[in-house]
């Protein structure tokens, strides 16, 4: 076998092992397997060197054939056990051998030693990231044998709950074609695996683990966990008994995270006593300093998880046991040496320090998404907008999209914008993450920039000046609906009483061609941003006829081809009012009146079975009739005569309110 150059030299020992194997004496060979047992162990070198000389088919062979002894058999699922335990690669080399149906097949010998060294092989093949757990459902005889091997032994447990927690997610789409619980190795766990205390905590922490990846982001699972009976006790009671201060802190975190995505996914009301008085308090005390980086990072990941759609969870934690003031500490971590006497620990810790940073944007992010006194208490805490705006040049791309997330949340905020956004100039690190960031990173930063260029932002010029037109209208451009959306709802944020300069450089640098092409977005969002902007440029008289003298013609099509075709009351409305904006011109208008088939749709709309369209469709002839502009006489006639008045005076009598108003006003330009 040719060999690459990261392969080890193979060595004469090496060659001796495989040898040894093919040796006619049964006693010979076994003492040749259990030499290699102890010559792998730790070794990653010589493990490598006997794949490539073949010692797994050979091994294979020996523990599948029954003329060997059972001795030999197990000697053998020991030492596939161990070359299992080296690299991914002897993983993948193991798999392409097909040992997983070889060992599976093992586990029908009725000896517990070798069915205990045949799982033991399997655990370790099935824990690796490159192992296809579908594998193990090739056979769908498989999964009831492992469950009836479950009660065998302790080790017997704790091998097939770490397969059944590493495979679950798959576990998932089984359940999804039957929807029987019974074809989960669940309905085992919930009786045998979780409950006892006697149960080893290993054995126990993967039933909890795999009840977590079952109910994550999957309704129809946890509808069904929230409803088992446990001993007569609901499995989520069980669940808030784990989460005891006087359990392990790794029981508390993951039973929390069970409660946390049930109620995510629909099965648990957000205002429940599990959730409000045990799953919030137990993940705020694990935000804690008196716990473990890895512990404070998963208890506020899972927080900011468990109340990000949810405002009354969000006020409850914000003044639970001081949480926002807790969480500024996970900026100054490890803080000093003194207090981590585990050099390892310490080593460890500095590594990782980055992801307390992320974790706590992320749950300040959650914390300040709707309610304003919250975000003024996070924007007040200790330095916190210079940490967010280090954490945008941060060089993990987690960090700086946690940031960018914890930006865009207090970005929602009219005080903040005007204040601490202002003062600290958040903007400048913000186009500069703009620049080549990738897709999820921009997503976040451009619905920030949204937000800075509303006309009360004091943020709005400088980024006018910094050139940010060009950048917004290649966002536009994106395969991705979210940054055309954002690109477009950026320049419609701009255009919005803009000065004819800025709004002349928007439509020079989109082109009329991108924004035609952006009319007939198959994504609804856009085309209503896209329309939104079209309303801003087209605002005040001297911009509407300038704009309307260069692109009238293209305009007028865009309107007649969304009026005609199947679009939402919102879109058509919106549509309505560009068009009202046009009449309002002093040369613009006339786009309207010398064009009869637009007269047509404009009276169909004002006939219209929805209110919002009628008084869209009144304002444009309101405008179109205004008596005290050059030609109003000729448009009021031209509009008598094709019917137009009979429908107003019929409208004076509708029942809303603001239609027969706006009715009454465009008959009083008859009138006057």
């Amino acid at each position: 076998q040719d060999c690459n150059s990261e392969t080890p030299p193979l060595t004469a020992t090496s060659r001796h092992y495989v040898d040894r194997l093919f040796d006619p004496d049964p006693q010979k060979v076994l003492q040749g397997v259990i030499d290699m047992k102890n010559a792998v162990i730790g070794n990653n070198k010589q493990k490598a060197n006997l794949i490539v000389l073949g010692a797994v088919p050979r091994l294979l062979y020996l523990l599948q054939q029954s003329s060997s002894s059972l001795e030999l058999r197990t000697e053998c699922a020991v030492v596939l056990g161990s070359l299992a335990m080296g690299t991914e690669n002897n993983i993948k080399s193991l798999v392409d051998c097909h040992i997983i149906p070889a060992l599976l097949q093992g586990l029908l010998c009725p000896d517990l030693i070798f069915i205990e060294a045949c799982l033991r092989c399997l655990r370790t093949v099935f824990i690796s990231p490159v192992t296809p757990v579908q594998l193990l459902y090739t056979d769908p005889t498989v999964i009831p044998h492992l469950m009836s091997l479950l009660s065998r032994s302790q080790r017997t447990q704790e091998y097939i709950t770490q397969i059944f927690s590493h495979c679950c997610k798959v576990f998932v789409g089984i359940w999804s074609h039957t929807n029987t619980v019974e074809t989960l190795p669940l309905c085992y766990l919930f009786y045998h695996s979780l409950l006892p205390n006697s149960l080893p905590l290993q054995v126990r922490m993967q039933a909890l683990k795999c009840f977590s990846v079952l109910a994550y982001e999957n309704t129809q699972v946890s509808m069904t966990l929230v409803n088992v009976l446990v001993d007569g006790e609901l499995l989520s009671q069980v669940f808030v008994r784990m989460m005891q201060r006087d359990q392990p802190i790794e029981m508390q975190l993951t039973a929390a995270k069970c409660l946390t995505y049930m109620c995510r996914a629909g099965a648990i009301r957000t205002d429940d006593s599990c959730i409000v008085l045990k799953t919030l308090p137990c993940l705020v005390r694990m935000c804690s300093k008196e716990h473990l980086l890895e512990e404070r990072v998963e208890g506020a990941e899972t927080l900011a998880y468990l109340m990000e759609p949810d405002v009354e969870l969000q006020r409850i934690a914000s003044t639970t046991d001081h949480l926002v003031a807790m969480l500024a500490d996970y900026f100054k971590y490890p803080s000093s040496v003194s207090a981590i006497t585990d050099i390892k620990r310490l080593d460890h810790d500095l590594k990782h320090a980055h992801e307390l940073r992320q974790a706590a944007f992320k749950l300040y992010a959650s914390l300040g998404s709707n309610d304003e006194d919250i975000r003024k208490k996070i924007t007040e805490t200790e330095n916190m907008m210079d940490r967010i705006v280090s954490g945008l040049s941060e060089s993990s791309i987690k960090v700086r999209l946690a940031a960018v997330r914890c930006l865009h949340s207090l970005s929602r905020s009219v005080q903040q914008l005007r204040t601490s956004f202002h003062d600290h100039a958040v903007w400048k690190p913000l186009m500069k993450l703009l620049q080549n960031a990738p897709d999820e990173v921009l997503v976040m930063a451009s619905s920030t920039l949204c937000n800075l260029l509303l006309e009360f932002s004091p943020s709005k010029e400088p980024i006018l000046e910094s050139g940010v037109i060009e950048l917004l209208c290649s966002l536009t451009q994106s395969d991705s609906p979210a940054l055309r959306v954002n690109g477009i709802w950026a320049l419609m944020n701009m255009a919005f009483q803009a000065d004819q300069k800025v709004k002349v450089e928007i439509v020079r640098c989109l082109g009329t061609e991108q924004l035609f092409r952006l009319l007939s977005d198959p994504d609804t969002n856009v085309l209503m941003k896209t329309l939104g902007l079209l309303r801003n440029l087209l605002s005040t008289r001297p911009h509407i006829d300038q704009i309307m003298s260069s692109h009238g013609k293209q305009i007028m099509q865009a309107v007649t081809l969304i009026l005609e075709a199947e679009h939402s009351i919102e879109v058509k409305e919106q549509t309505l009012c560009i068009l009202a904006n046009i009449a309002d011109g002093n040369t613009a208008k006339e786009l309207i009146m010398t064009n009869d088939d637009m007269l047509q749709k404009i009276k169909y709309y004002m006939g219209h079975s929805n209110v919002k369209l009628q008084l869209a469709a009144t304002f444009c002839i309101s405008n179109l009739i205004w008596n005290e502009e050059d030609g109003s006489q000729e448009r009021q006639d031209k509009l008598r005569e094709m019917g137009f008045v009979d429908i107003l005076h019929k409208l004076t009598q509708a029942s809303d309110p603001n239609l027969s108003d706006r009715a009454k006003t465009a008959m009083q330009q008859y009138l006057a």
